[in-house]
Order: structure tokens, then C-alpha cells, then sequence
């Protein structure tokens, strides 16, 4: 079974080549079940209902998130009933809306876990390793449901290195987001996962993590953080992986990059 999973998208212009993209994507690499991480894309920060219908409708079938999924208000009503779209798992009892849900396509469970990093994150979540290492000891592969991806949201590599070796033969994938960087460590891990440690964004990679240059850049020299930085409207990339799940052991059989568009491209070319 294909699956792809793609990188944070990055306010309009990561939306418009998601839409863009996505479904000649799907076509072409016969991809079954997509998730992308929509926590940026409204304007760079949160998510609103009508973005979620706008990618549903070209073929994502789950959207995960991050530390920017409060940003708009909307969020906290729909969120509840909307089961495509999750928030971090260890935000903890009483949040609204879920960071775990198993799925059906194809005759199969797809099970999809959105959980956050603690180091330098400044939120208010439960212990990562401690969460997951409870959560995961009912959560089998083959028995529970057929596949498992993760997206750990995190801002530092030996974080999400870390649940990566730690959920390694017990999930399909983990994957880094958050630090809108692709990272050229994708590859199958010892007992069966796929791992990258940054899926990198969908958005204009001709910025400072998909912001606007200059404010970015001014905020470095200042250290003033009154001014709101705006997403970079030049040429989008999307960026994601494609993974080969198997459907016999749950694991993952092939992982690889997939960057169409914009200045990225020229460069893993």
C-alpha cells in the first residue's frame, strides 16, 4: 500500500501547491492514503475549517499539527468533530479533539498518531517518552490496525531520533515536521520503520522557514518580536515522502523523498 506523507504546509502559497500538485501526485504514484501537517497554513499559523475541506477535497485524507494548531479560534470548535484532522496526542486529558485515530480505506486500518516534542517548544504538553511508551503497549501492529504513522512535531533532531529508534518495529513511519527543513536521512531503521527526521514544508523555500525574509531576518538583529512575520509568496515547493507499507507485517518496505516545484527541486536534482 502507498502512502505519502507531506511536510508543514506553509499559508497559501503551500496550499496552492498542494492543490496544485496533490492530485497528479496520487495519480501518478498510484499513493492510496495521504497525511500532511496543516498547522501552519492558515497565513503560517493554525488551520481553519474551510482550509481543511479545501485539501480534503484534492485528496489528503488526514491533516496532523503541531504547537500552531490554537492560533485561530475557530479550531477549538471544529476540531471535536472533526476526526481528519489531529492535534498533538499529549496535550493531555480534556483537550479538544484527538491525536490518535485509526481509519479504514482499502479494507484496512490506518492508524495516524500526531504527537509533540518538549525541548524548546514552550507548551503546555505532557512528557513525550513517558506518553507514548503507556499509549503504545495497546496499540499492536496486525492486530490493532494494519499501519501506524507518526508525526512527531519537535525542534530538535536528536528528539525526534529518539521516537524514531523508540517506536522502531512498532509503527509504519516516523516522521519529523516542524522545523520546515527536509532532511536527508530517510531510510528504514533496524526493525522495519521508516524514518526521516524532517519532512521539510510545502511553501516558498526562498525565505527563513518559509517567512518573509527580512522581517525574519530583522527579528535577529532586534530581537523585537512585536512585528507579525508573513509567509513568502514566491514559488512553492511540496515536500514530503512516499512510503511502501507492507501489508503483511505493517512495516515499511520503501521510503523516498518527492520535491516538485519552486527553487528546491534544482537542488535534489
Amino acid at each position: 500500500m502507498n502512502f505519502l506523507f507531506l511536510g508543514d504546509i506553509m499559508g497559501r502559497p503551500g496550499r496552492n501547491v498542494v492543490v496544485d500538485k496533490l492530485p497528479h501526485i496520487i495519480s501518478s504514484h498510484k499513493i492510496d492514503f495521504v497525511i500532511a501537517n496543516g498547522e501552519n497554513s492558515a497565513g503560517g499559523y493554525g488551520i481553519t475549517q474551510s482550509i481543511c475541506e479545501e485539501l480534503f477535497a484534492v485528496g489528503v485524507d488526514v491533516i496532523t499539527s503541531g504547537n500552531h494548531i490554537w492560533d485561530q479560534k475557530e479550531t477549538m470548535d471544529f476540531i471535536a468533530k472533526e476526526r481528519r484532522l489531529l492535534r498533538p496526542w499529549n496535550y493531555g486529558e480534556g483537550t479538544p479533539g484527538s491525536g490518535f485515530e485509526i481509519y479504514e480505506k482499502n479494507n484496512l486500518r490506518i492508524g495516524v498518531m500526531n504527537l509533540m516534542g518538549n525541548v524548546y517548544m514552550k507548551k503546555n504538553t505532557e512528557s513525550v517518552f513517558p506518553f507514548i511508551e503507556q499509549k503504545i503497549k495497546n496499540i499492536k501492529l496486525k492486530k490493532d490496525l494494519d499501519f501506524l504513522f507518526v508525526d512527531i512535531h519537535a525542534e530538535i533532531t536528536s528528539e525526534k531520533q529518539a521516537m524514531g529508534y523508540f517506536l522502531d518495529g512498532k509503527a509504519t513511519l516516523v516522521v519529523g515536521t516542524h522545523t520546515h527543513t527536509p532532511t536527508s536521512d530517510f531510510r528504514i531503521l533496524e526493525h522495519g520503520t521508516a524514518y526521516q527526521t524532517d519532512a521539510g514544508m510545502c511553501g516558498d523555500y526562498n525565505s527563513i522557514i518559509g517567512m518573509e525574509s527580512d522581517k525574519a531576518l530583522k527579528r535577529f538583529f532586534t530581537q523585537d518580536r512585536t512585528e507579525r512575520l508573513t509567509p513568502a509568496n514566491g514559488e512553492p515547493t511540496l515536500s514530503g515522502v512516499r512510503i511502501l507499507g507492507d501489508i503483511n507485517t505493517g512495516l515499511a518496505k520503501e521510503i523516498e523523498p518527492i520535491i516538485i516545484g519552486g527553487s528546491l527541486t534544482k537542488k535534489f536534482t
